[in-house]
């Protein structure tokens, strides 16, 4: 079933009529814009041996850096280029990977729609509802696919969790707390030419609040099947303003809904990484455990039982494999945890959060006008 499946990567496309596809034989073609993402390294790492996908360049305007990451990953220099119009008319790839700045991702989408090319951004879609709403219009003007990578798409507890409370195994879902973050990016040693723009408020959008409160934004807005919240409550601060100056590093987030509340928690100053799910329904929860492991209690348990999660589809276990079923035609993403749809109501939730937590007010939402 499809909501079983629900560690996807992605964000895609309201267009009416769908983009081409590529022959279900042939990897597709990427081409990545951008290495200031440090969340790049994986995909120069999985390209080279991967069966769905073949990188045909990489546009990246800093010299030093792009010879860094040929030199590192052992990349011919005639995939690097500095000029993103050029690549589009030249390799005309299937799909652009964008590891740019948050900031930077409407202006990548923008051009690569313009070719009838789609596009994949990490997380989360953008900065600012301005820029959510622009990246729809392009996606359905030029019938393009926009979507969007969180690592815990991959995470098979998480898929488990969610097809469990959807299946109706833990009543209606009342609670859901998501903790979300690390001790902090420069305590965990993120790059040069990532740190900068990670920690300012106009390109990253905020702090540790945008960086890891776009997770559980993602995942309850798929748990309360696509309903838009009835308002977001934030507070945010710096516990090290001495680190993170501009930004928060702190944040707690309550999304209201009319019988639901998530509470999600992202943080630069959990003593250890962690990404973790608690669902609590009326009859039962289910609390995840890192990537692949589950606790459950349903009605009539005396105790918790530890489980591990079943496997994901393998066009659903990672994020080029996914990329490449949907640039097909064999996956078609909506309203799961890579939809356009999901993600815009991910940044309604993020913006209302950022404004509350500067206002001191609960801010109220409402459905986004198609």
């Amino acid at each position: 079933m499809r909501l079983s499946l629900l560690a996807s990567l992605c964000i895609a496309v309201t267009a009416i009529s769908a983009p081409a596809q590529t022959p279900q034989n042939k990897p597709i073609r990427v081409a990545i814009v951008g290495l200031v993402h440090g969340h790049v390294k994986g995909f120069l790492s999985a390209l080279p041996k991967h069966p769905e996908a073949q990188l045909v360049a990489i546009v990246e305007p800093d010299a030093a850096l792009a010879k860094k990451y040929a030199e590192q990953y052992h990349l011919p220099a005639a995939l690097f280029s500095t000029n993103l119009e050029q690549m589009l008319t030249t390799q005309h790839p299937d799909a652009v990977l964008v590891y740019t700045t948050i900031q930077d991702h409407r202006r990548v989408i923008e051009a690569a729609a313009r070719h009838n090319i789609s596009s994949m951004v990490e997380k989360p879609l953008s900065t600012t509802m301005e820029d959510a709403l622009a990246i729809r219009q392009a996606a359905h003007d030029h019938h393009v696919h926009v979507l969007v990578n969180y690592e815990t798409t991959w995470y098979t507890s998480n898929a488990a969790a969610i097809s469990e409370a959807q299946a109706g195994h833990l009543g209606d879902v009342r609670k859901v707390v998501v903790h979300d973050g690390h001790e902090g990016p420069k305590e965990i040693g993120v790059g040069p030419e990532w740190l900068p723009w990670l920690t300012d408020p106009v390109q990253n959008g905020a702090g540790a609040l945008f960086d890891f409160g776009c997770y559980g934004a993602d995942l309850m807005t798929v748990l309360m099947r696509g309903q838009t919240p009835l308002s977001v409550t934030a507070v945010a601060q710096t516990d090290k303003p001495g680190t993170y100056p501009k930004v928060d590093d702190d944040a707690t987030v309550i999304v209201r809904y009319p019988a639901a509340q998530a509470v999600l928690m992202p943080s630069w100053n959990w003593p250890f990484a962690r990404k973790d799910m608690e669902v609590y329904g009326a009859t039962g929860y289910i609390v995840t455990v890192g990537p692949y492991d589950l606790r459950t209690r349903y009605k009539g348990d005396s105790s918790e039982t530890p489980k591990t999660a079943p496997s994901l589809a393998p066009d659903q276990s990672n994020s080029l494999a996914y990329l490449a079923a949907v640039i097909r035609g064999q996956i078609k993403p909506e309203h799961d945890l890579s939809s356009l749809d999901t993600n815009l109501i991910v940044m309604q939730i993020l913006d209302a959060a950022r404004t509350s937590a500067k206002s001191g007010r609960t801010i109220d939402l409402k459905p986004l006008p198609q």
